[in-house]
């Protein structure tokens, strides 16, 4: 019998929903808090071996899930997502350059690297007609995100990330504002299967889709292009568990900008009826197998 570990460092609804789903399976199925993990170079060489035969990583904290990731990568688990899909899609500045290399359609983005160029982009933008987005590379649920309108915004995002002690306060990433209705797209990619696929509409008094910051979610059709452009996208990153997020841009149709690496499906169950923790079980349980 396949042994399977969920890893977590916040128990959410979906880590919960794939344990519950794995334990109605009579699959045998560990919770296992990443926070609370003690790994050291012996265990590289270790027989007896501590976790099960597939890992999901759940981490919420991308430094944490990274690192984690590695050691039992190297000491010879069988981790889901992979190292190298969690450094892509972990960092939205690899994300979009992957993006673009794959000649998958997505915002144009600019990246600079200490606030002397960062406010030398914001000076010359014509930010009125041509707003951006300031994001931090590494982070979700919508948090640090601004638009940008006008170059008194833009000074004053440069002004406050001068002020951080974040090792990250110096790496600038604007993504130009789509044109498109108060929604997104969250497609879940399973292996080589778009499972479901709903638009994410943002509250009332926010821009902002994330289901984190009061969004709805609501079915969507599952189109051949969506699909096309969906498993394209992951074929880039690396064959997992991801969530493609797309946007309905008015000139160039759907566009992708984020890719997420611990997808939330919370809101895609709920409107869609699918068993997305099932789903996923039975593509851990068969990579384990293979």
């Amino acid at each position: 019998m396949v042994k399977l570990d969920i890893l977590f460092d916040k128990l959410r609804f979906e880590e919960k929903a794939l344990f519950n789903t794995a334990k109605n399976r009579e699959i045998d199925v560990t919770l296992t808090d990443s926070k609370n993990l003690l790994l050291s170079t012996d265990d590289v060489d270790t027989v007896a071996k501590k976790f099960g035969d597939v890992l999901l990583q759940r981490s919420v904290s991308h430094f944490r899930g990274q690192f984690v990731t590695y050691c039992l990568e190297t000491c010879g688990y069988t981790v889901i997502n992979n190292s190298s899909i969690g450094e892509i899609c972990g960092n939205k500045l690899q994300t979009s350059l992957v993006l673009k290399k794959n000649a998958i359609p997505t915002p144009k983005s600019y990246f600079s690297f200490n606030s002397d160029s960062a406010l030398e982009f914001v000076n010359s933008a014509n930010l009125e007609h041509e707003p951006v987005v300031f994001k931090p590379v590494i982070g979700s649920w919508g948090r640090g995100v601004f638009p940008i309108r006008n170059k008194e915004t833009g000074k004053i995002i440069v002004e406050m990330r001068q002020e951080s002690t974040s090792p990250f306060s110096n790496i600038f990433y604007f993504q130009e504002l789509i044109n498109r209705p108060p929604r997104d797209i969250r497609c879940i990619v399973v292996g080589d299967k778009v499972v479901a696929a709903v638009y994410r509409y943002s509250s009332e008094d926010e821009w902002r889709t994330n289901v984190a910051k009061g969004g709805k979610a609501e079915v969507f059709k599952i189109t051949a292009e969506l699909e096309e452009l969906a498993l394209r996208s992951a074929r880039a990153v690396g064959d997992g568990i991801l969530g493609i997020d797309m946007m309905e841009d008015d000139s160039r149709g759907l566009v992708v900008h984020e890719i997420n690496n611990t997808v939330e499906f919370r809101g895609a169950s709920m409107a869609t009826g699918i068993n997305i923790a099932d789903l996923i079980i039975d593509y851990a349980i068969n990579h384990a197998r293979k």
